[in-house]
């Protein structure tokens, strides 16, 4: 599944006022009461990462002729890949999650032997942190949700990484 990862929505979370092309910002990913939520933040307003942040990260805001979006660090993204593990209302995000980084070559599908038994589950391997993980395979049309491809944009995109 090929998701389009869009831009942030290019304004300060803290001051409300609109990066310009190539000024630096910080990003953070939060645990909201609605589940992981992205925060970007000015330079001039950033006190550090908030409370119950999961990650964050620092970037250039892209301008109107840059190559495009990129994917946040990857160690913020398996943090949040490992903080998501055992929270059934965040599967399929979890799920999506992992593809992205099985795309960008992070982690690897191992292929079960072939006298194993069946599971429902992906078992994914990264060799950056010498672990298995264990992904619950969600039922095809909660990974379609749009809101799960929106949650999956929001956590995900990155400027160009400072």
């Amino acid at each position: 599944m090929e998701l389009k990862l869009h831009r942030p929505h290019g304004a300060c979370a803290s001051t409300g006022r609109p990066f310009a092309p190539g000024e630096t910002f910080y990003s953070a990913l939060v645990r909201g009461g609605s589940g992981l939520e992205r925060i970007d933040c000015c330079v001039d307003a950033w006190t550090g990462p908030p409370d119950r942040a999961l990650g964050w990260w620092r970037s250039t805001y892209p301008s109107a002729d840059s190559a495009g979006p990129s994917i946040a660090p990857v160690d913020v993204l398996l943090d949040v890949l490992e903080e998501l593990d055992g929270r059934p209302a965040d599967a399929a995000l979890r799920y999506l999650l992992a593809l992205q980084l099985v795309r960008r070559r992070v982690l690897r599908i191992v292929d079960a032997p072939a006298d194993a038994e069946p599971t429902p589950d992906l078992v994914v391997a990264c060799r950056k942190r010498d672990r298995e993980y264990r992904i619950a395979v969600p039922d095809t049309a909660e990974a379609a949700s749009p809101e799960v491809a929106q949650r999956l944009t929001a956590l995900v995109w990155s400027g160009g990484a400072a």
